[in-house]
């Protein structure tokens, strides 16, 4: 039933095979806006029938070079369409553009379907998503929560099910607050890949446009369509675009160490991050804390520094001749430009630059950085007491991204105890988007929260075809060839690829072996006993071999029993190998046996 169909791609796509009709998924759009009811998420939202005569173009030729086709989307009202008002929810701003922004015309290109414009925080200043003159749009999970912004409403558009992506804008971390307060994906990519032509400024020299879908994938496949050099655009780059890769190797991530750890009190969301952090390191990251001290300062220098100016620079004529028309928080943020001179602004480039080289020194040794998303979660009441230093926390590990020219993407994890949407962001280097997002598309999978705000399941997690191809097997590992753990990279060699973290069977016992380093354990299927956490891979049939051969007796493979009721080919072992063994099933596992006896891993 339409009425159920999730909007991410693959379920778009799957559904126009078999026969939907455009025409019938804007209706659809256009019934769930009316249900969930929330007159915050648009500024413009467009006439039905005016999308629908769109679609019907779509419907009379499928071409199968748009690989948007028929994917209802939504901008942030500060990105120009032609003939639709953009006020970057100031109505005295407002003006009516003759052209599309260049990102937008490669979007609708690609056979995308526009369904309307949407809130913001005003001028994009702000990350709180309630610094408006309509009314704030909701946050999808608890209403006394604020939605997160500057770019809200195209978040909480995603996260309701309205459109399959959307585009906002991210200077201070306006792509992915929102993102991680509505539990979907917000990817802030490298400064100059998407063009800003038809953008009205924030802050010129750091502003992008930013995507937010409902999975990795399909964030990164809006990425794909739009990142394109434009002559036009002074700050455009041209950029080398490549494919998510699915198999991964072991990456090296940084992160706060626990002097440099800021939730402000919110203890849920510090065990989040722990929890987070011991996912990616099943994922095959290795964990390095840093002093966070240097990243901090660079933060503080956007709001505190001259950087301010820039934002002045957009709406002087406006504080000028009708000061009236701004939002009072933002006019009062945006005022501060005036307290700068011409040396202030040197001396911060000076500053910035000096922090620059220390920080780049500490990610010549990492692969990327991970943080919390936000630091903490803020309700309406917290920010009507204190509405800009609350917005100043939130810009905590966000705030410093775009000044120090890095990529970064926010993405789900596992829902908090209080069922409020966990989530982290990892952050690159300029130009290694598709790294970090390949390893968020693997988070997201591994974390296996609901899509959105609704009860969507990733597409990876709902297939009903086998996961495995016609040459290839499923192997479970439970010991040392598990991410990150020393022989894992016996399975990468053989172009072996994770599928998923899961449990064997009530009984089962799980012993310490003698001998190592690499020490081992040992899986043996008993009457009694435990479930233990295993890990799938897939790995080519032909290459089973050379696996067998680096696999030392008393180990060989076996049928091991899994706790959903089905089998799978698995590393077991001999009994007679477990009399001198210590028996460490309790643990539950060979990680948390590590991790309790804090042994070396290789």
């Amino acid at each position: 039933m339409i009425e159920k169909l999730p909007f991410f791609f693959e379920s778009l796509r799957s559904a126009y095979q078999k026969g939907l009709d455009p025409i019938e998924l804007i209706e659809e759009v256009y019934r769930r806006i009316t249900r969930v009811n929330d007159p915050g998420i648009f500024i413009n939202l467009r006439e039905k029938e005016e999308v629908k005569h769109e679609a019907a173009k779509l419907s009379e030729k499928k071409v199968l070079n748009k690989p948007l086709w028929g994917i209802p989307f939504v901008i942030k009202d500060n990105i120009d369409v032609s003939g639709i008002p953009t006020t970057a929810a100031c109505p005295a701003f407002a003006y009516t553009p003759k052209k599309d922004s260049f990102v937008v015309n490669k979007i609708l290109t690609a056979g995308a379907l526009l369904i309307g414009k949407t809130n913001l925080d005003q001028f994009a200043t702000g990350l709180v998503g309630t610094r408006t003159p309509y009314t704030p749009p909701k946050n999808t999970f608890n209403k006394e929560i604020i939605p997160g912004g500057s770019s809200s409403g195209s978040a909480v558009a995603v996260a309701q099910g309205l459109a399959s992506f959307a585009l906002g804008t991210d200077t201070a971390g306006s792509g992915r607050v929102p993102a991680a307060l509505n539990n979907i994906v917000g990817l802030k990519p490298t400064l100059g890949a998407l063009s800003n032509s038809g953008v009205v400024p924030a802050c010129r020299t750091l502003d992008t446009i930013s995507t937010f879908a409902l999975t990795v994938q399909d964030a990164y496949e809006v990425y794909e369509v739009a990142a394109s050099y434009d002559r036009s655009d002074p700050f455009s780059k041209k950029t080398t675009i490549n494919q998510l890769n699915t198999k991964l190797p072991h990456f090296n991530v940084g992160v706060p160490n626990q002097n440099t750890r800021q939730f402000f009190g919110d203890i849920r969301q510090a065990k989040m991050f722990d929890d987070s952090l011991i996912s990616i390191e099943m994922l095959g990251g290795k964990i390095y804390e840093l002093d966070f001290e240097p990243f901090f300062q660079a933060a503080e220098m956007l709001y505190d520094g001259p950087w301010i100016a820039e934002r002045h620079i957009t709406v002087e004529k406006i504080i000028e001749e009708n000061p009236a028309a701004l939002h009072p928080v933002t006019r009062k943020v945006i005022e501060n430009a005036l307290e700068f001179s011409a040396a202030d602004t040197f001396q911060a480039q000076y500053r910035l630059q000096e922090l620059t080289i220390q920080i780049k020194e500490i990610l010549n040794d990492i692969d990327m950085l991970c943080v919390p998303s936000v630091p903490k979660y803020f309700t309406l009441e917290d920010l009507r007491a204190d509405p800009i230093g609350l917005n100043t926390q939130l810009g905590t590990y966000t705030n410093f991204v775009n000044l120090l020219d890095l990529c970064a993407i926010t993405v789900p994890t596992a829902m908090r105890q209080d069922n409020l949407p966990g989530s982290v962001t990892l952050i690159g280097k300029a130009g290694e988007d598709e790294r970090i997002a390949s390893v968020a598309a693997s988070l997201q999978k591994h974390e296996c929260a609901p899509l959105g705000a609704k009860d969507w399941k990733h597409p990876d997690l709902n297939l009903k075809t086998r996961i495995t191809g016609p040459d290839e097997i499923e192997i479970a590992v439970v010991g040392a060839h598990m991410s990150g753990l020393p022989l894992n990279y016996q399975l990468i060699d053989i172009e072996g690829r994770f599928v998923k973290t899961t449990r064997t069977s009530e009984n089962y016992h799980l012993y310490k072996l003698v001998g190592g380093p690499p020490f081992r354990p040992g899986l043996v299927r008993k009457t009694d006993g435990a479930s233990i956490e295993i890990e799938i891979w897939v790995l080519p049939t032909s290459k089973i071999g050379f696996l067998l051969k680096a696999v030392p007796s008393p180990l060989g493979l076996g049928t091991i029993f899994v706790e959903d009721g089905s089998q799978v080919n698995g590393f077991v072992c001999e009994a007679a190998a477990i009399v001198d063994a210590e028996n460490i099933t309790a643990y539950g596992g060979w990680r948390n046996y590590l991790n309790s006896k804090k042994l070396p891993i290789d």
